[in-house]
Formats: C-alpha cells, sequence, structure tokens
C-alpha cells in the first residue's frame, strides 16, 4: 500500500500537542464539529474553509497552542494529498476519458438495446453501478440523467422505477469502493488494506445496491409516481459521444474500466494466496497492484482504448486530461483539509478518549464508527467530510483488529457517511432538480433510499464481521 498509515502518522507527533483531560477533549471535538457545522450549514462557507477553521477552534477549545495546531494540520493535510490526491486525479483522468470519447454511452446504450421492460431497472442499476466506479457522484448523476429520463419517457415508466436504481448504483459506489475520494481517505486513516477493502466492499455492495435499487424503487414509484419533467427533456444536451461518430467499443471500455479494480484484487489475492514478502510473485503483484500503478495503467490504457478509438487527436487528448482537473480541486482542499482535521484529532489524543468511551460503553468498534459518521453526515451534509472525520475518530479502534476487521471498519464509516442525505447535502438538491420533485418527494425517495444503503450496508458489515 503506498499511502501512509495512521500509525506512520501519528508516529510523527513526537507528543502529543495537548495536555487535555477527556472531558475537555470530548468538548473540543464537539466544538470543532459544531464550528464546521455551523460554518458550512449556516453561513455557506466552502468545507475546506469550514474545515480549517473548524481544526483551529478545536485546537483552542483542546488548549492546545496555535503553533502546534497548524503544524498537526499542515501534517496531515500534505500527507493525506501525498496518499490519496495523485489517486484522485488519476480516477478524475479515467472518468473523463470515459465520458467525453462516448465510453459511458456505449455501455449504456448496449445493456438498455438487450433488457427488457422487467429487466430495466436492473439494467439502470448495472449501468450505474459500472459507471459508478471511476466516477465521482456528481458527474455520474450528470451522465445518466438523460438515460434515466429518456428511458422513462420513452418505455412509459415512473421515473423513480428507473431513477432510483441509478442513483443507487452510483451512491453505492460513491460511499464503499475505492479509488472514490471518501473511501481512500479513510483506508489512509485506518491503515486498511486497499484490496481487502476492495473485496469486501464489491460483497457487500451488489446485495446493498439490489435491495436500495430495484427492490425499492418498487415502492418509491408507488409513493412518488412522476413522469419525468418535461423541462428537463427539452433541454437536454448533446452528449459528447454525439461530437463524433466514433466510440470506443462495448467489451473495451468495461474492460478499461475493470482494470484498475481486477488489479488491486489480483494484488489482495496473492497476498493472500503466497503470503510471503520475499515471493517474487508477489513483489510483482504488490507493484502492479498497487492503487497508484493500477489507476495508472487504466489511464494509459484508456487513452487508446477510449479515447484513440473515438478518433481523438493528440491535442484532444491532452486537452482532455487538463480539462479534468478542474473539477476535482474542490473535493482534493476538501479532502486535504479533512487530512489535516484528522491529524489534529490524532495528535490532540482523541484516539485515546474514543478507546476509553467504547470499553465503558462497551460498543462494538463497527457500530460505534457507524454511528460517528452517521452523526458528522447528518449535521454536515457531505459523505466526504463525514468520511474523514469519522475515520479519523475512529482510527485507533483499528490498532488491534485483524486485516479483514480494519476494511470493515472503513466499510461501516462508508455505510454511516451515507444515512439520511436530507436538505443539507448538495446531491439532495440535485436530484430534486433534475427529476423535478418537491421537498418531500425528494425526502420520500432519495433520502429514504441513502438510508437504506447506509443501515443494509451495516448490516452486511456486521455479519460478515462474524464470518471473516
Amino acid at each position: 500500500m503506498t499511502s501512509l498509515s495512521v500509525e506512520t502518522l501519528a508516529a510523527d507527533a513526537v507528543e502529543p500537542i495537548t495536555s487535555a483531560g477527556n472531558t475537555q477533549l470530548g468538548i473540543a471535538v464537539l466544538a470543532g464539529i459544531a464550528v464546521i457545522v455551523l460554518l458550512i450549514t449556516k453561513f455557506k462557507l466552502h468545507a475546506f474553509l469550514a474545515l480549517t477553521i473548524g481544526t483551529l477552534a478545536l485546537g483552542a477549545f483542546a488548549g492546545a497552542s496555535l503553533g502546534d495546531t497548524i503544524t498537526s494540520f499542515s501534517a496531515g493535510l500534505g500527507s493525506t494529498v501525498a496518499g490519496v490526491g495523485v489517486l484522485i486525479a488519476l480516477g478524475a483522468i479515467l472518468g473523463k476519458l470515459l465520458a467525453d470519447s462516448g465510453g459511458a454511452d456505449q455501455i449504456v446504450d448496449t445493456i438498455l438495446s438487450r433488457a427488457s421492460g422487467r429487466a430495466m431497472p436492473w439494467a439502470m442499476v448495472l449501468i450505474a453501478s459500472v459507471i459508478g466506479l471511476p466516477l465521482f457522484f456528481e458527474v455520474g448523476i450528470v451522465l445518466l440523467i438523460p438515460v434515466v429520463l429518456l428511458v422513462a419517457k420513452r418505455g412509459n415508466f415512473s421515473l423513480m422505477r428507473i431513477g432510483i436504481p441509478a442513483l443507487a448504483g452510483l451512491s453505492v459506489m460513491h460511499g464503499l469502493i475505492p479509488p472514490h475520494p471518501g473511501p481512500l481517505v479513510a483506508i489512509d486513516a485506518i491503515g486498511a488494506d486497499l484490496g481487502v477493502t476492495l473485496a469486501l466492499g464489491l460483497v457487500i455492495s451488489i446485495p446493498t445496491v439490489i435491495i436500495a435499487g430495484p427492490l425499492f424503487s418498487r415502492y418509491a414509484a408507488r409513493w412518488v409516481d412522476i413522469q419525468p419533467p418535461e423541462r428537463m427533456l427539452q433541454t437536454l444536451e448533446k452528449r459528447p459521444s454525439e461530437e463524433t461518430d466514433k466510440r470506443p467499443s462495448f467489451g473495451a471500455t468495461v474492460a478499461t474500466v475493470l482494470l484498475p479494480v481486477v488489479l488491486m484484487l489480483v494484488k489482495a489475492l496473492v497476498d493472500i494466496v503466497v503470503d510471503d514478502p520475499e515471493n517474487q510473485v508477489q513483489k510483482i503483484a504488490d507493484v502492479v497492484g498497487s492503487p497508484l500503478m493500477a489507476l495508472l495503467a487504466a489511464v494509459l490504457v484508456g487513452m487508446f482504448t477510449l479515447g484513440r478509438a473515438a478518433g481523438f487527436t493528440k491535442d484532444r487528448l491532452a486537452s482532455t486530461v487538463e480539462k479534468s482537473f478542474g473539477p476535482i480541486a474542490g473535493v482534493l482542499l476538501i479532502v486535504a483539509a479533512g487530512g489535516g482535521f484528522k491529524q489534529t484529532l490524532i495528535d490532540a489524543g482523541v484516539g485515546q478518549m474514543i478507546l476509553d468511551f467504547s470499553e465503558n460503553w462497551a460498543i462494538p468498534a463497527l457500530l460505534l464508527g457507524w454511528l460517528i459518521a452517521v452523526a458528522i453526515r447528518l449535521a454536515t451534509g457531505s459523505a466526504t467530510v463525514a468520511t474523514i472525520s469519522a475515520a479519523g475518530l475512529a482510527a485507533p479502534l483499528a490498532a488491534d483488529m485483524s486485516t479483514s476487521h480494519a476494511a470493515l471498519l472503513v466499510l461501516a464509516i462508508g455505510a454511516g457517511s451515507l444515512f439520511f442525505s436530507h436538505v443539507n447535502d448538495a446531491g439532495f438538491w440535485l436530484v430534486k432538480e433534475y427529476f423535478g420533485m418537491d421537498v418531500g418527494q425528494t425526502i420520500k425517495t432519495w433520502s429514504v433510499m441513502e438510508t437504506i444503503i447506509s443501515v443494509v450496508g451495516l448490516g452486511f458489515v456486521m455479519l460478515l464481521s462474524l464470518i471473516v
């Protein structure tokens, strides 16, 4: 694993930045989170600035000096960017290639052409899950909305019967599966194995997305029986693939999207079967299956299987890569500031406080990680902020965990970060506006779907914890 572990990060801090007791630390943590929540929800401040100011508030309430707080924040910010920043950038390039080349449209059109009426919700969840692997949630929504609306219109389906499966597929990938930013940062913070987390995440994701997608959509369609809004159908923009007659093939597109997943899973499998650091096969697998190399390989392959197959010139490829970085600037800053907040929590001694709390209340570590993420998600509305902050708080719980249980802690936090999206979540309003719903209808469909994902995901995490 190329990213730094929590133990390594904690070792950088020679001594705690404060000698405050558990009571003062508890108040400091609540105050710091409250500042972040207030700045994001009340004053609409960008999450990067809110996390930065919240970190300073945390240090002040904990009795740490401003200099020590800034040092911890800077160290955490730098190590987080070093650990996951390049991976987020590579994922963005792959996603941009997929969208601009028409590869995403090729996946959509191929699956829909072979799906019957009853199978359409299942086809939509499959499309969203495959496309959602390399794409950020918001990008996936924008990409799939035209498909969802047109399929619902032409097939005379309730919009919820088609839309909920697509949203579920995107949301599950976003919350549970690397290389999305939240899971990557949680893996880095907790020191979990990426391959094992990916494998267990896929095991949990499949039944979770089925329950929250095609199955729940039957009820959602009864509760909110609406048709695609005409204003959206009339303003659908031309898809990128329509700029050229060429498209990458379905097989090549799917193979490119799944390449990093396969490489990382192969590494995890070799690590389990061989289990010998000196073995040449394991050494090769560790390099090829590392997140950096797996994503880099997918990007380089994608330039040919996606870009060149769509007729892109060298200049067009260079332009596509360059344009992929703009949308992720905000994500990188939020992730980096979240890493700084996490490191300040660690250096302040909050980890020991969490351990003491969990021992006194006898709360299972996996459930505690989920509850922390739920609380932050409800307060801030951001799944990424919830994952980053909860991972920092729950990291000490993984100290004595097995490899599989550390991965399950990451997934429990990821599941908690998706709980009940409501009016303080940008995704809530994005879904509401695209689907032409009012607030009440959005809560009964989108918010309930997110809650189902969170609770069902936790259920499967707890079940796997009894087996692995």
